[in-house]
């Protein structure tokens, strides 16, 4: 069986990602959605507006209809001071989803470095290797 990884990102992470780009600059829907592509993320428009609802109905954002003599009237988004402490809490859980990833990558790194044998080609009479793995959390006995 092939195993095929998935780049995922933490879940909820759109919201987060939104509040800062609407702390740096408020911006509308379209707007943040080409803004978040700079960052690396390519979501799309739906689940954009979707969280930006989501956001605007816990009143971390507002928004406000800008009207321009040279284009349609936009709904523009700001954020108001209980996103701004939620952006804030969002860091905190940001930086140590980080911290985690960082220690699977590390030891992903020292594995590679190590022969591993499957379990059914591990040798049976080697309880000493088989109780050191377990110890360190390895993926296998």
């Amino acid at each position: 069986m092939k195993c095929r990884p998935t780049a995922a990102l933490p879940k909820g992470f759109l919201q987060p990602c939104l509040l800062l780009l609407i702390k740096e600059a408020p911006g509308y829907g379209y707007d943040l959605v080409t803004r978040l592509s700079g960052m690396g993320l390519d979501d799309d428009s739906a689940a954009v507006y979707r969280a930006l609802r989501s956001l605007e109905q816990r009143g971390e954002v507002y928004s406000y209809w800008h009207t321009s003599s040279t284009g349609p009237a936009r709904r523009m988004y700001g954020l108001t001071p209980s996103g701004d402490e939620a952006l804030s809490a969002s860091v905190a859980a940001v930086s140590e989803t980080h911290q985690a990833i960082e220690r699977y990558l590390c030891r992903h790194a020292l594995a590679q470095s190590r022969p591993c044998l499957p379990p059914a080609e591990e040798p049976a009479h080697n309880a000493a290797l088989v109780h050191d793995r377990a110890r360190r959390g390895h993926p296998y006995p």
